[in-house]
């Protein structure tokens, strides 16, 4: 069955000095936990990859990068390839955050490119999706969901398709302290799935980590992440304190 996964994105945040002493703090609180059955993420910035790495013990934590360029190599200033990834010893790349696609007007067909790059380079993708509060106001956030999986997704083969995590992320209740319900969670989240069986089947879909992203914290992650659909979560600020992490991973 699908793996729990409580994945943190720590953005553009801390310098080296103080990334890889929270890692190290977060891996032990990590190593004290008696349940260790729910996989731990952290989602740092590039030049912290190299370094983490090599400190942390990657049985505990897994590490993902916050991105990855959509070309492999070549004359992109200031790019970093899912190769170059790769060759720093980590597991994961987050692609398509809301804020790559709304900062960096990045489109399914980019990201599409991004994915199978990643996989290309035995990166497994965390891939993000969620609706915009316009949207979600005009209840079109099925249908935006569902264009961001086909374009983005759908066209890989059965093998491929069984490395990715999703990542639900209502943009509206990321950074504004707003947060879906339990049940808009469960009800997008049982959405994404019902899609994923429709296009692969239904093995793929129960085995298909599907995580939460959107003001998920201590107070409310225990409550989110008791619905059947939701595996876990992508965290953002709370990820920064290892404390708050620790609790989340806790609400299990």
């Amino acid at each position: 069955m699908r793996k729990r996964i409580v994945a943190g994105n720590w953005k553009m945040n801390k310098t080296l000095k103080e990334g890889i002493e929270l890692a190290r703090e977060i891996e032990l609180q990590v190593e004290k936990q008696e349940d260790k059955s729910a996989g731990v993420i952290i989602g740092l910035p590039f030049i912290h990859l190299s370094e983490v790495s090599k400190i942390v013990n990657h049985k505990l934590i897994s590490i993902a990068a916050q991105n990855c360029s959509s070309e492999p190599r070549g004359a992109f200033t200031g790019e970093v390839s899912a190769e170059m990834i790769k060759s720093t010893g980590i597991e994961y790349v987050i692609i398509g955050h809301s804020e790559r696609r709304s900062y960096f007007n990045e489109d399914n067909e980019t990201l599409n490119k991004k994915v199978k790059l990643a996989l290309e380079n035995s990166l497994k993708p965390i891939f993000c999706i969620g609706e915009q509060l316009e949207e979600r106001k005009q209840e079109k956030q099925f249908e935006a969901v569902n264009k961001q999986l086909r374009e983005g997704l759908f066209d890989l083969d059965d093998e491929e398709f069984s490395k990715i995590i999703i990542a639900y992320e209502p943009v509206w209740a990321i950074g504004t302290g707003e947060t879906a319900t339990p049940q808009q969670a469960q009800e997008m989240h049982k959405y994404i799935r019902k899609l994923v069986t429709e296009t692969y089947n239904q093995e793929i879909a129960d085995n298909t980590t599907i995580l939460y992203g959107g003001s998920c914290k201590p107070t409310n992650a225990k409550e989110l992440f008791s619905n059947p659909d939701v595996d876990g979560g992508l965290i953002g600020g709370a990820s920064l304190k290892a404390d708050d992490f620790f609790e989340i991973i806790n609400s299990f």
